[in-house]
Parts: structure tokens; C-alpha cells; sequence
């Protein structure tokens, strides 16, 4: 008697359960994972942002009288807080190449993050 088999032992079945299950389990954690960074990039690029445009405002203030950086808005301050972003900048007071630095504090899921941006601007 020959009979002709077809289809898939009930070995082969479970053990392809068992691998896409394994499949599944690690798809789920790398999506945690990806939805993490998603947010900790989102708060990080806020945070540029808020320094950029602080570095441009104060960029703006420089040029924006003459002889250059005289202008009462082109001086160190702050802390302030824009969009959860707590920044404070320093502009030296004297030189003709000034070292403007913005300092930006930022939340992340463990705490805050610190990050500096740091320019020269000519008077």
C-alpha cells in the first residue's frame, strides 16, 4: 500500500509557532525601544532649537546697532523656560570676537539633560 502524504507534521507546526512567537516577542521590544528615542529626539531637537534661536536673537542684537553690540538686548541672562527648556546665555562684555554661549537644560525620562552651544560673534 502507498499512500501519499501531504501537509505538515504536528513537530513541524508547533515549531513554527515557536519561532514566530520568538519573532513577535522581539518585534514588540524593539518598538519600546524605538518609541523612546523617538521622544528623547524630540525633546533634544527642541532643545536645539530653543539655543538656535537664542544665538540668532542675540546674533540680531549685535548687528542691529553701531558700533556694533552695544545694544542693551546683547548681555547675558536668563534662566528662562520655552517649551519645557529651561536656557541661559553669557556674552562677555569686552573684545572685538565674543564667546557667546547658550546653555539649554531639557528633560529626558531619567532626570535632565544638559547640552551647550557655544559661537563668536564679531564687534
Amino acid at each position: 500500500m502507498n499512500r501519499d502524504r501531504s501537509g505538515f507534521t504536528l513537530i513541524e507546526v508547533l515549531m513554527a509557532v515557536v519561532i514566530l512567537g520568538v519573532g513577535v516577542v522581539a518585534l514588540a521590544g524593539s518598538s519600546a525601544t524605538v518609541t523612546r528615542m523617538i521622544g528623547r529626539g524630540r525633546h533634544e531637537t527642541t532643545a536645539a532649537q530653543v539655543a538656535s534661536r537664542r544665538l540668532e536673537a542675540l546674533r540680531a542684537a549685535a548687528l542691529s546697532t553701531t558700533p556694533r553690540c552695544t545694544a542693551g538686548a546683547f548681555a547675558s541672562g536668563g534662566p528662562t523656560v520655552t517649551d519645557k527648556v529651561t536656557e541661559s546665555w553669557v556674552v562677555p562684555v569686552n573684545g572685538n570676537l565674543r564667546t557667546v554661549t547658550v546653555t539649554v537644560v531639557h528633560p529626558r525620562a531619567r532626570g535632565t539633560h544638559t547640552d551647550v552651544l557655544t559661537t563668536r560673534i564679531e564687534c
